[in-house]
């Protein structure tokens, strides 16, 4: 017997909820009760959900026939069934023209017949209306729509109803509007108790009630661009499922030494082919690291293996469980109280026997036994979602959170103060304490040339990142213009460019997690800056496409030259009259509302040059990095760097133009012995001061890299081949000796 068209286009939502196939639902009352209404009138009976993506109109529309099934609806709409129409079985395979607008006609003509007891539902309705069919198919339906004879549900967003439905007058008063807006989080909450069930269930985990509302705290807080509860559901969906994933397959430990064992096994049958000596060394040492990671494999194996059978006999048996629950609460609907106690006595009982037997098993012998979704397990899921970390601090990470300013003082030489206020701003976030509407941190950075301002700002996304270049740098020199501020959000509407986004809004939109550097912030048009107003103040942005981008998890630092000359005046007065004079031009140039949204102005004093001598060590270390990577050593004595100093310091200028004395000579030296073949792998370049002190000298030494070092105590070895342990060139820095300047030296190339 062929399907009807309503059998064959669509599927009878009210027969869904009779089968208890549809998820709960929690609230909406005054948009049901709504619906009703509009569906009781005698003409224009069309109600027309309109909302944000994932605010829940379909579920509004599944409540409705929960409602219709339990006969909780008034008598004009009693036994009538509510039928969603399939868009895409519909308009597929539309060859020729008016083939949609015969399928249309046939489902219209069915629904007439019905008298009033088929209610029809399209979602994303606005598909009808964009089509290519778009003005017969619109035509078709107007005249049924308005009669009375036809009644349509349908659900389309607040974008798609301007940009189709509204520009058509005729078809839009046609709908009666039913606005369905985004639920607060305690009624994201309450929905996703409703829902806990069917996720357990599915799942077969427990999902702890904590984790419903990390659940709908963390999504509203940090996912951005999606709507509750849709983003919430979503979060415990995929944290469960996150879990039954690890419950179901290796653990990541397991994962880890199957990998390093793969990788010695290649590294050994490589070093085996080959007959020089630094692989002859190495082969020993790697068939030793590959014998250990077997013996450490094999027994995880092994408890792998009967950690896995008990885990699928236990979820197996908590699936029977559910199953038999539901036979007795179908037992209890139908009043048939003995055959639940039947149920409930000889399979229930002996169902939970045996989930005890295989529990008691699983924690004799140690294996994971986690089944419960935390709050935890959400915060990790939020933090792999937008990189942010919410997750709860660990003790490892408490310890990195708190040795993070002398880390940085380790890097950027002399600028204590400003290092604690950057340190203290990430430990305010990662304890969970910062302003929930401002930036981690706004900062502004003044001082000369070359004291550590941008340094600071590579140094703290290395330590968040591991990358030092993971940063959103834009240089504000190329902003002097005052129309250039479409660069910064994006182009609007109608200009080139629209669809591009913003140099600055499109990758914190991306990568909301990030530090935000505005480099030589006093060179852009004054105007420019007045975008940045709502970022430091409420930490978000809309760009030229009309999103909204939060700022919320970024630290924002500035900097600029602003009164540096007043810093080199110390001679003369005091330190503290200097600093007021700096912020005085500083006030002088920016606008006192965007000086008053800042967190701190921090002013980097110019380097002493005892400062600037650790500074020469430390990008001669960098000289070293570079040289080792060609299986080259270098050692240089204190008087070397004391040349160097010599000859590159200057106070105006900071700590480049050493940087550029290093590469001009040293790093050109070395390139032309490199040329001539006069060094190479297994070298060792020793830099030592003539005696004369006008220029340096470089002795060669071929001696396998330094491994078992030198006997000549005058020269320090900055990088030996192999490269050794992190910890070396910190101890080389250690021996140095001297003030206690020396916490805020420059760490060694080594260790990044």
């Amino acid at each position: 017997m062929a399907k009807s068209a309503l059998e064959t286009y669509g599927h009878d939502l009210v027969e869904k909820a009779e089968k208890q196939t549809l998820d709960p639902i929690f609230g909406r009352h005054k948009e049901i009760c709504r619906l009703l209404t509009i569906l009781c009138r005698k003409t224009k009976c069309n109600p027309i959900l309109i909302g944000e993506p994932g605010v829940g109109k379909t579920a509004i529309v599944e409540a409705l026939a929960q409602k219709f099934a339990a006969g909780n609806v008034p008598a004009k709409l009693s036994g009538a069934r509510i039928v969603e129409l399939d868009m895409g079985a519909i308009m597929a395979g539309t060859i020729w023209r008016g083939q949609l607008e015969e399928r249309l006609k046939d489902v219209m003509t069915e629904v007439k017949g019905s008298e009033g007891k088929v209610i029809v539902f399209i979602d994303e309705i606005h598909m009808l209306v964009r089509s290519d069919h778009q003005g017969t198919a619109a035509e078709i339906l107007k005249p049924a729509l308005g009669r009375g004879g036809f009644r349509c549900i349908g659900a389309t967003t607040l974008k798609e109803y301007k940009r189709y439905i509204e520009k058509d007058g005729a078809l839009a008063r046609r709908f009666k509007q039913v606005y369905v807006n985004e639920p607060s989080v305690e009624d994201s909450i309450n929905i996703l108790r409703v829902l806990k069930e069917r996720y357990e269930k599915h799942h077969v985990l427990i999902i702890k009630d904590s984790a419903l509302i990390a659940a709908a705290k963390l999504s509203h807080r940090y996912i951005t661009g999606r709507r509750l509860p849709d983003k919430a559901i979503d979060l415990v969906d995929e944290a469960s499922a996150c879990m039954r994933v690890q419950l179901d397959t290796q653990s990541e430990e397991l994962d880890e030494l199957q990998n390093e064992k793969s990788k010695l096994e290649a590294e050994v049958n490589a070093l085996e082919k080959e007959e020089d000596k630094a692989s002859q060394a190495r082969l020993p040492q790697a068939k030793k690291e590959l014998n250990d990671v077997n013996n450490q494999l094999q027994p995880l194996l092994s408890k792998y293996q009967k950690q896995k059978s008990e885990m699928e006999k236990l979820t197996k048996l908590k699936q029977k469980k559910q199953e038999i629950l539901v036979e007795i609460q179908a037992a209890q609907k139908r009043q048939d109280l003995i055959r639940a106690a039947d149920l409930r006595r000889q399979k229930l009982d002996d169902v939970e026997l045996k989930i005890g037997d295989v529990e008691r098993r699983i924690r004799k012998h140690g294996f994971i036994e986690k089944d419960t979704v935390g709050p935890e397990e959400i915060a990790d899921e939020v933090s792999r979602w937008t990189g942010v970390p919410v997750s709860r601090l660990t003790g490892e990470e408490k310890e990195w959170v708190m040795g993070l300013a002398g880390r940085l003082k380790k890097r950027v030489v002399g600028q204590n103060e400003a290092v604690d206020s950057v340190a203290e701003a990430v430990m305010r976030f990662r304890a969970g304490l910062a302003l929930p509407n401002q930036p981690n941190g706004s900062f502004l950075f003044l001082g000369p040339s070359g004291v550590g301002k941008t340094e600071l700002a590579k140094g703290l996304a290395h330590e968040l990142f591991n990358d030092e270049n993971r940063m959103v740098r834009i240089d504000m020199s190329e902003y002097m213009e005052k129309h250039s501020v479409s660069r910064l959000i994006g182009s609007p509407p109608g200009y080139v460019g629209y669809h591009e986004g913003g140099q600055l809004t499109e990758p914190v939109k991306r990568r909301p997690y990030c530090v935000v550097l505005l480099d030589e912030v006093e060179k852009a048009h004054v105007d420019v800056l007045n975008i940045l107003l709502q970022v430091l103040d409420d930490g978000r942005l809309t760009d030229g496409q009309g999103s909204t981008v939060d700022f919320r998890n970024t630290v924002i630092i500035m900097t600029s030259n602003l009164g540096a000359g007043h810093l080199f005046s110390e001679k003369y007065c005091p330190m503290q009259v200097a600093r007021e004079r700096v912020i005085q031009k500083v006030k002088e140039h920016f606008k006192p509302e965007f000086v008053n949204r800042l967190d701190e102005i921090l002013i980097f004093r110019p380097l002493s040059k005892i400062q600037q001598r650790r500074v020469t060590k430390s990008m001669m270390k960098d000289v070293a990095r570079r040289l080792s990577e060609k299986g080259i050593a270098m050692a240089v004595t204190k008087s070397a760097l004391d040349f160097v100093l010599d000859q590159s310091f200057d106070p105006v200028y900071g700590a480049r133009p050493i940087r550029r004395w290093l590469e001009k000579k040293v790093v050109t030296n070395i390139s032309k012995m490199l040329m001539k073949e006069e060094i190479g792998e297994e070298y060792t370049v020793y830099v030592d001061a003539n005696d004369d002190g006008k220029d340096l000298k470089y002795n060669v030494e071929k001696n396998n890299g330094l491994i078992d070092g030198i006997s000549d105590g005058r020269y320090e070895i900055l990088i030996q081949i192999p490269t050794m342990e992190k910890n070396n060139d910190d101890e080389s820095e250690e021996a140095e000796g001297g003030t206690e300047e020396e916490d805020v030296e420059t760490t060694s190339v080594d260790s990044d």
